[in-house]
């Protein structure tokens, strides 16, 4: 308790002197997330008034903040795109907002661009996860809108962060990347009854582990690049499919992307991309396939694309890749590779 009520407190000081008593949060996250409990307490604390939601619905929220005045949001990316692209947003545009927080996923640049033209606030990037009772890094209120772009800002206070090697352990040098680990008063006690799975999480030595892949640089800036688990390899080559979304979601027919990895008999994975189209627009694969060649080195282009008019989320707005990944194996007719014995 005495790390949740840190964690969320400090990132409110670090929002800004321009929030505080009397303000008005929206929070369309569930409770049973640790950015729905831990914004709780510092709801309280902070003597805040709390405008929550059952459940997202875009327009319930676009009219909540609207009716309210709501000064304060989180949200994860999949929530801000939802609203952005809404139908009724001009309706409900949530001008009194002073500071929207984002997380839980990365946010894509073009979100971020939007959401300051189009509501006129800057994003607060924060980056976390349940065990670390929150967020461990946060981007600062006089960021640049680049760096809030780039990076995931810099740890909280009393919070240690290295950069690993994650075959070695060994610390990695300033700019390359690594898996990102921290130590300090966030990190939990463990999982329940589980201390196996605790002691893969925390070494020996405190340090949490995150699976995260992250870079920083000189300045203490962490930028996250994906998750050791979503690293896709191709024909020995590393590529990590934030880099991919990053670039697709800037196309003008794009509202969302997800890439992931797929089984492949001779390069072990192909790359593929499931787009949901901005609503209203047709989109070829040809297309994309012509936006990324322009752009990117042609073995990182997806060899196979999908389109959907929505995602499989979670309760807490996160796209169940594993869901997304399940579908393509049997839509693309990969069972038998999928079932092959690799090495």
């Amino acid at each position: 308790h005495r790390s949740v009520i840190n964690d969320t407190m400090m990132a409110l000081r670090r929002v800004g002197s321009d929030v505080g008593p009397g303000d008005r949060y929206c929070l369309p996250m569930p409770y049973f997330h640790i950015a729905g409990s831990g914004i709780v307490v510092a709801i309280i604390g902070a003597k805040m008034t709390l405008h929550g939601l059952i459940g997202f619905d875009p327009l319930k929220t676009l009219q909540i903040i609207h009716k309210e005045g709501c000064a304060l949001m989180f949200a994860v990316p999949t929530m801000l795109i939802a609203m952005l692209q809404h139908p009724e947003f001009e309706t409900y545009r949530p001008t009194t907002l002073k500071s929207v927080t984002c997380g839980g996923a990365p946010v894509p640049v073009a979100v971020m661009e939007q959401v300051k033209e189009r509501i006129g606030t800057d994003i607060a990037i924060v980056f976390g996860q349940t065990e670390s009772t929150g967020g461990i890094t946060l981007t600062l209120q006089g960021d640049s809108f680049e760096r809030k772009s780039a990076t995931v800002g810099i740890p909280y206070p009393h919070v240690d962060v290295k950069i690993i090697n994650p075959a070695t352990g060994e610390v990695v040098p300033v700019g390359e990347r690594g898996e990102l680990c921290c130590r300090g008063f966030l990190v939990m006690a463990g999982y329940y009854n589980m201390p196996e799975k605790t002691a893969e999480a925390i070494d020996s030595d405190g340090w949490l582990h995150t699976g995260d892949l992250a870079t920083m640089d000189k300045e203490g800036y962490i930028n996250i690049v994906g998750r050791l688990k979503e690293m896709v390899i191709r024909g020995g080559e590393n590529i990590f499919p934030r880099e991919l979304e990053e670039l697709l979601i800037r196309h003008p027919k794009v509202a969302d992307a997800q890439v992931l990895g797929v089984p492949d008999a001779f390069f072990g994975e192909e790359l593929l991309a499931v787009v949901l189209p901005k609503e209203g627009e047709e989109l070829a694969e040809q297309e994309l396939r012509d936006f990324a060649k322009e752009r990117i080195s042609h073995q990182k282009i997806p060899r196979y694309f999908q389109f959907v008019q929505a995602y499989p989320m979670t309760a807490s707005g996160k796209v169940q890749k594993f869901v997304l990944r399940e579908h393509a194996i049997k839509a693309l007719g990969l069972e038998a590779v999928a079932q092959t014995p690799t090495a």
